[in-house]
């Protein structure tokens, strides 16, 4: 078995037709094939590595370097897409064995955290990734929407093309990547591909000469949905005046669709509206994204409440050893010395806590680490619930 990094031009008789016949219709038609050729530019920045067993190619994995926001600082991230396996190699390990190389390659370049989209998400976290929220599809008529119409808001809207506005779309992306926690974007490499292939209108709400608002949309047919991707705002005011924008489709589409964070509760939004909000997840097809700590210093710095643990990381690649976690300065630090509660956690249960998304006792039933009455109440402090919002779809 030999494991080896592909050169950008051999992603198209390699990587691309693999993970097509894993994630798309199959046969590959003639016009998907000739598509590879205007995705490869896209790709050009990614890791891509592949298993190979007498000259034919067993498996895949790319990594995408990303950029993440954990708890407020901005981190390099791999996210990492494309794992498929030739149908005739499966269950030989060539995934696991990919995947040790490609986060070990990623790691000692400089990514201290990874997210992905599962398969199976029971098999990820054995490589130490834990889940993370799925944004919530919300569904209503934009009849419902009708008394924002009689609102005075503050700000205007601009609609127009994603291939046109696409430069404010990304700058604003960037404020959420500096002010969202989870949050997470494409290189500019990858990014870029929204605004070549300008298949989505762009609506953003500006308040005060500053965009606080973003949404792009599509629209299948008359009588029909307006397709919306993740609706992000970055207060009420925002919102109410994407909304409104909305409302002006009463006479255009029957529904309208959009994603919102797992945190945004749509049912409040307005009175008497009539909402559907589904987080579905199933396997295959509909995966919760998954993330995880690549390092242990990707904690240092991070905001933390007044508490002091000992943790022990057992069973993981990446992460082992012994950590005192000291956040007395509001500032997690790295320290040694000093008696501390101790905790035993595996890779998954300390990313869990990291990014908020299990309490420490959730992460003691599930098996994720032996966590103590006395460390979880220090534990608790450091670590405080949150709700990522990873965005990016990778």
């Amino acid at each position: 078995m030999l494991i080896r990094r592909l050169a950008a031009e051999e992603r198209l008789t390699t990587s691309f037709p693999l993970q097509a016949y894993a994630f798309e219709a199959s046969p590959l038609t003639r016009e998907r094939v000739e598509a590879f050729h205007r995705y490869l530019p896209y790709n050009k920045g990614n890791r891509t590595l592949v298993v190979e067993e007498d000259g034919e190619t067993c498996a895949a994995a790319s990594a995408v370097p990303m950029r993440q926001n954990l708890r407020g600082a901005v981190l390099p991230m791999a996210g990492v897409a494309g794992v498929a396996t030739h149908p005739l190699a499966r269950r030989k390990g060539h995934v696991r064995a990919l995947l040790h190389q490609l986060l070990d390659e990623m790691r000692d370049g400089g990514h201290p955290l990874t997210a992905l989209y599962p398969f199976r998400a029971s098999f990820y976290e054995k490589f130490g990734y834990v889940g993370l929220p799925r944004a919530r599809t919300v569904r209503f008529s934009p009849a419902d929407l009708g008394p924002l119409l009689r609102a005075e808001l503050p700000g205007t809207v601009t609609w127009e093309r994603i291939g046109a506005g696409y430069d404010r779309f990304r700058s604003f992306t960037e404020r959420c990547l500096r002010e969202r926690h989870g949050f997470a974007i494409f290189p500019d490499f990858r990014d870029v591909g929204l605004r070549d292939r300008d298949d989505r209108w762009l609506l953003t709400a500006t308040i005060d000469g500053s965009t606080v608002g973003a949404l792009t949309y599509r629209i299948d047919d008359h009588g029909g949905e307006l397709v919306g991707d993740d609706l992000l705002a970055t207060d009420p005011y925002a919102r109410a005046l994407l909304l409104q924008f909305l409302a002006r489709h009463v006479d255009q589409v029957e529904r309208i669709s959009l994603q919102v964070p797992a945190d945004e509760l749509p049912e409040l939004w307005l009175t008497d509206l009539a909402v559907h909000v589904e987080a579905r997840v199933a396997r295959p097809g509909s995966s919760a994204p998954m993330a995880r700590l690549l390092t242990v210093d990707a904690l240092a710095g991070l905001p933390a409440g007044p508490g002091r643990v000992r943790v022990e990381l057992v069973g993981d690649r990446w992460l082992a050893g012994t950590h005192l976690l000291d956040g007395a300065t509001g500032h997690l630090e790295l320290t040694s010395g000093g008696p501390a509660p101790t905790a035993t956690l595996t890779a998954a249960g300390l990313s869990a806590l990291a990014y908020g998304v299990l309490d420490p006792a959730e992460v003691d039933v599930r098996g994720l680490g032996d966590v103590g009455p006395d460390a979880a109440v220090e534990l608790r402090r450091l670590f405080p619930r949150a709700h990522p919002h990873l965005f990016a779809d990778f």
